[in-house]
């Protein structure tokens, strides 16, 4: 059986840590940053850890994240 390939999309958007968990960048932070509220724009700054739900779906794309 060959191995399963990550794709490259997300590797390059999602990461794990060390318990197994997986962190993407927040979203809404890109364009039209002059309407947006300060709340919205100091919420996006950092990183998130995925629900689980959303995790299921993205380890599809990276068969080796939790080893």
């Amino acid at each position: 059986m060959p191995k399963m390939k990550t794709k490259s999309g997300a590797k390059k958007r999602f990461r794990t840590t060390g318990t197994g968990k997986l962190v993407a960048n927040v979203a809404h932070k890109r364009h039209r940053l002059v309407s947006k509220p300060q709340k919205m724009k100091r919420k996006a700054r950092g990183t998130m850890i995925l629900a689980d739900g959303d995790a299921r779906q993205v380890l599809k794309y990276m068969p080796y994240a939790r080893g």
